[in-house]
């Protein structure tokens, strides 16, 4: 389930070519499908937290696959670019609701060991980002239909759902978050680490929208050629792979504010490190090293909060911050399409992306500094 709605919010982005070609838009408008998809991500997620105080958890998320089911039905049917953007809004949403739903349940399911199993459900995420790109290309190969695409995720979402429901029937559910009954109670007792995780996840999250939503016709102007550039869009999700493996892990083991803040630094560098390089091999290894800091991010930041809140809060905090940060990131990709479309190279976008975010890596270094960070 989290392969097929994590592939409904990233299958946009090797998709805003044919896009641009089929519908005759712009870079702006292109951009802004891909953040409608993130935005639908980011819109159901504090409704979400209040719906998991009254319904249980496996419920909503069955109900995200009937969802997705129906919202990639709609999608292949699109016949203009409205529709096309609808369809990414509602596809988003089933994304944003399995995710507030799923997550806490599943650090309750292996309360022993949260950072693993958040590891391994993040990466079955990450599967999907790394197969989005390849599925394209041989859809566009096999039938030159991009609705096609969208026909197949309804297709096995309507599957899975109906195997999901079975395997819930037969298991034995956790019960740890029956007590989790005041939204806005969970909100004024631990906000500081919400807006930690907000601020964090947000910032960092929205150059990685800009960057990876553009990441093809970005490299285009690097001189690098078509075929390789859509190949290392999948490069960059796939070092991810390793890296939710590795970095929930080490989220288990290491102090884990540093670390967040250190891979946060990394990553800036990384970003800032990209926009003055050239040559295919220097991008290549590049784009790996990209790939594999920036999704480190995501389990250590879900393991500090999933296995340190308690259980009378755990899914409406994580509601909270799960959609805050998901507003914050989604506008990237359309802050970047709307740049590109006012004459600015994508080397000066990411520089001042970059310089932004280090601002805020800066700010929380004097703060972790200062004892004002919550550990």
């Amino acid at each position: 389930m989290i392969f097929l709605v994590s592939l409904a919010r990233v299958v946009f982005a090797p998709l805003l070519r044919e896009f641009i070609a089929v519908f005759q838009i712009g870079e702006g408008t292109a951009g802004l499908i891909a953040t409608l998809a993130w935005l639908g991500s980011a819109l159901p997620r504090v409704p979400t937290g209040w719906l998991l105080t009254r319904v249980p958890r496996r419920r909503v998320v069955l109900a995200t696959g009937a969802v997705l089911t129906v919202a990639a039905a709609f999608t292949s049917t699109a016949t203009s670019v409205s529709m096309v953007g609808f369809g990414a809004l509602l596809m988003g949403l089933s994304s944003g609701v399995y995710f507030v739903a799923a997550n806490p349940l599943v650090s309750e399911l292996y309360p022993e060991r949260v950072g693993r199993a958040i590891g391994i459900h993040g990466m079955s995420s990450q599967l999907a980002a790394v197969v989005a790109a390849p599925l394209v290309t041989l859809v566009l190969l096999l039938f030159a239909d991009w609705r096609v695409v969208f026909v197949c995720i309804a297709v096995v979402a309507a599957a899975a759902t109906v195997a999901l429901y079975y395997a819930a029937r037969a298991a034995a559910l956790p019960d740890a978050g029956t007590a989790d009954r005041d939204l806005f109670g969970a909100i004024r007792a631990e906000w500081r680490v919400v807006l930690l995780g907000v601020v964090v996840v947000g910032a960092t999250g929205f150059v990685w929208q800009g960057l990876f939503n553009f990441y093809e016709l970005y490299l285009l102007t690097k001189g690098i050629d078509e075929t390789t550039a859509k190949n290392l869009l999948t490069v960059i999700f796939a070092a991810g792979v390793p890296a939710f493996f590795v970095s929930s892990r080490l989220a288990d083991r290491l102090p884990r504010v540093p670390y967040i803040l250190a891979i946060i630094g990394s990553f800036t560098v990384c970003v800032l490190a990209l926009t003055v390089t050239s040559g295919l091999i220097p991008v290549i290894l590049l784009t790996a090293v990209i790939g594999y800091v920036v999704h480190s991010l995501f389990p250590a930041v879900d393991t500090y909060l999933l296995d340190t809140l308690p259980d009378d809060s755990r899914a409406s905090v994580y509601a909270w911050f799960s959609g805050g940060m998901m507003a914050v990131q989604a506008t990237g990709s359309s802050i970047v399409g709307a740049l590109r479309e006012g004459g600015l190279a994508y080397d000066a976008i990411f520089t001042q992306f970059a310089l932004g975010l280090g601002v805020v890596v800066a700010g929380l270094l004097v703060l972790q500094r200062g004892g004002r960070l919550p550990e």
